[in-house]
C-alpha cells in the first residue's frame, strides 16, 4: 500500500511539474520573440532616419557668405 501512495505522489509531482515547464517555456520564447523584433524595428528605424537625413537639404535661404564661415566642418 505504501508503493501505491509513493507512486501517486511521484505522479502528481511529474504531471504538475510537466505542466509548470511548458508555461516557463512558452513565456521564454515569447520574451526572446519580442527582443528580437524590437531590435529589428530599432533598425529599421535607424536606417530610415538615416535616410530622411540624407534626402533632407538645407534651404537656400540661410545659405550666405556669413553662415557658410560659421559652419562646422564634417
Amino acid at each position: 500500500m505504501d508503493e501505491l501512495t509513493i507512486q501517486q505522489l511521484i505522479k502528481a509531482q511529474f504531471s504538475g511539474a510537466v505542466s509548470d515547464t511548458s508555461s516557463y517555456v512558452n513565456l521564454a520564447v515569447q520574451t526572446v520573440a519580442v527582443l528580437i523584433g524590437g531590435i529589428v524595428l530599432w533598425r529599421i528605424s535607424v536606417v530610415m532616419h538615416k535616410k530622411k537625413l540624407a534626402q533632407r537639404s538645407r534651404n537656400q535661404f540661410f545659405d550666405t557668405p556669413y553662415s557658410k564661415g560659421w559652419k562646422r566642418k564634417e
